[in-house]
Order: C-alpha cells, then structure tokens, then sequence
C-alpha cells in the first residue's frame, strides 16, 4: 500500500477552500496516511506564540471534525526526527539552489528583515517528505519546486553515503474543487485571517452570507449572464463552481442574486455539520491532544529507522 503524506501549516484559518480542494479529497484516502500540522513551518515568518497556539488546536480539531479520524494525525513539532533530518540534509543542500526557490523571494519581498527559517523551509519540507518514504509525492504548482528540491537532495545524499532515502515521484493530483476568493476570483482563497474574501470554515450563517453577497460578479444582465467564463467571468464561475462543489445546482437561476442565495445556503449546509462536530470536539480539549499524541508516537515509531540510517550513513552513527 502506497504512504499517504500531507501537512498543513497552522499559519491560518482553513478555509472553504481547503475543505473542498485538499481536506475532502483526504478523507477518501486514509489507509496508511499520515497528515500532520506543520507547527514548525509556521514560524518561518513573524509570528505571536499564543495566536500559533489556538490556531494549530483549532485546526487540529478541525481536522477530527471533517472526518480524518483514520489517518494518523500528528503535529510535526512533536516528531523531533523532523528537525533532526533537515539539519542533515542542510548539510547535503547548497546555497545557490536555495537561492533559487521562489517562495522565498517572494514572500521576503519588502519585509525589513527574513528569518532564516523561511531560507531553509524547503530542506525542512524535504525531510517532512523523505522520513515516511512515499514513492509518489501529489504536488501543486506552487509547491513543485520545493518537492523537485527534495529529490535531488535523496539523490545526492543516496550517491554521497548510501541508498537511504526513497527518491519519490512527482505526480500531479486529480483537481479537486478550485475556490477562488470571493473578492479576487484570481487567486486561491487564503487562510489569512484579514482575507475578506475567503470562508472560513467556523464562520457562522450571517458572516457567510454578508461574505457571499459582497461577491465579486459583474455588470451583466439578462438570462444568459449566469454561465460559466472563467477568463471573462472569474467570479461568476467561481460562485458557480462553488455550488456545483457543495452540492448546489444552478438549473433556473438567471440572476446574480438568485444565485448568491443559492450559494448561500449552500455552503451554510455544508458547514453545518462540520461547526457542530467541530463544538463537541472543541468541548473535549483531552481527546483532541489524545488523538494526537498517538499520531506522534506512531509517526516516531515510523520515521527513527530513516533517521537512524541517515545518521549512520553521513557519520554520526
């Protein structure tokens, strides 16, 4: 059975389009997966202790909620062979590659000072993937770069001190729901909490249908107005494929407002469940932190053979 390997990083607020783009897709693949919160990705920029705190025990709940309650749950932060790795393979990477990333650039543009822990982010992601050893690794455009890094660090490392590390695969993954933001159907839906125009899963009925109202549509009238353009029609399309997504259907509709209500109730629907899992969870701290623990011993169970190797291998062990 192939491992399934995915973290989220608790920089944010999981939005609608998390859930139907990444966690939903998850949840249909949990035999022999492994999804974690990525605690320690998230200090790569400025950040308040207490605000990491709630956020990665909000997602950690959430997690629970939409139903991943058969793959091992863990926070990377409490797996130490991920921190431990990434040194070793900082060891095997080079400036100019890192130079080269394009994350960093941009999101180290116009800051004052960049922490060094956004420089190195893509090694540390290189060893979050290389510890459980999956043979094929689904990535996203944006994060291609970093998972092509990562191959060629197994690769270097294999040919310098020995066959350690499973070189993976890149395979692009089947599209899920593609969310845009509400006020910019542009760009993806983001978890930052100041983003108007991403639904955030906790967000109640009211603040759903203030956000969906405030849509960005456009000036056209008459019947045939609401149809699918994604290049002349961003936002219309992304409403309507947020529909078809929550299981929604546009039959009959004709105007942008009939279809914002539709939208809606939609997505309220959607949500209800999820909020009312999320209350009991969130009612039960100990079993959250429990679920969790778990994961992590299973996770250090999982990966100290591949660190002891790699520590071996490079001449520590």
């Amino acid at each position: 059975m192939t491992t399934t390997l995915s973290l989220l990083t608790p920089s944010g607020r999981l939005t609608l389009g998390n859930l139907l783009g990444a966690l939903r897709p998850m949840s249909r693949r949990q035999e022999d997966a492994y999804y974690g919160l990525s605690d320690l990705h998230a200090m790569t920029t400025t950040h308040d202790p207490d605000l990491l705190r709630s956020r990665t025990f909000e997602m950690a709940t959430l997690l629970l909620a939409v139903g991943l309650d058969r793959a091992t749950l863990f926070r990377q932060s409490r797996v130490p062979a991920h921190a431990e790795l990434a040194y070793l393979l900082e060891c095997t990477a080079y400036t100019g590659e890192l130079n080269r990333m394009v994350q960093f650039k941009e999101k180290g543009r116009g800051v004052a000072a960049t922490r060094v822990s956004l420089y190195t982010y893509p090694v540390l992601m290189a060893a979050d993937i290389l510890l459980y050893r999956p043979a094929v690794v689904p990535v996203g455009d944006d994060q291609r770069q970093h998972v092509e890094l990562t191959r060629d660090l197994a690769v270097r490392f294999n040919r310098a001190y020995g066959e350690v590390f499973t070189v993976p695969e890149i395979t692009t993954p089947s599209a899920g729901a593609r969310v845009m933001d509400l006020a910019d159907p542009t760009r993806k839906m983001s978890k930052s909490a100041d983003a108007a125009g991403s639904i955030f899963l906790l967000d109640p009925p009211d603040v759903v249908r203030r956000k969906v109202s405030r849509a960005v549509t456009d000036s056209e009238t008459g019947p045939s107005a609401v149809r699918p353009d994604r290049e002349s029609k961003p936002g219309v399309t992304n409403l309507l494929e947020i529909l078809a997504a929550c299981g929604g259907s546009a039959t009959g509709i004709t105007t942008y407002g009939a279809l914002k209500k539709a939208v809606t109730e939609a997505v309220v629907a959607e949500l209800e469940p999820v909020q009312k899992r999320y209350g009991d969870l969130a009612a039960d701290p100990a079993y959250v932190t429990e679920v969790y623990a778990a994961g992590a011993a299973r996770c250090r169970e999982v990966t100290a053979p591949v660190l002891a190797a790699a520590q071996s291998a490079i001449g520590l062990g």
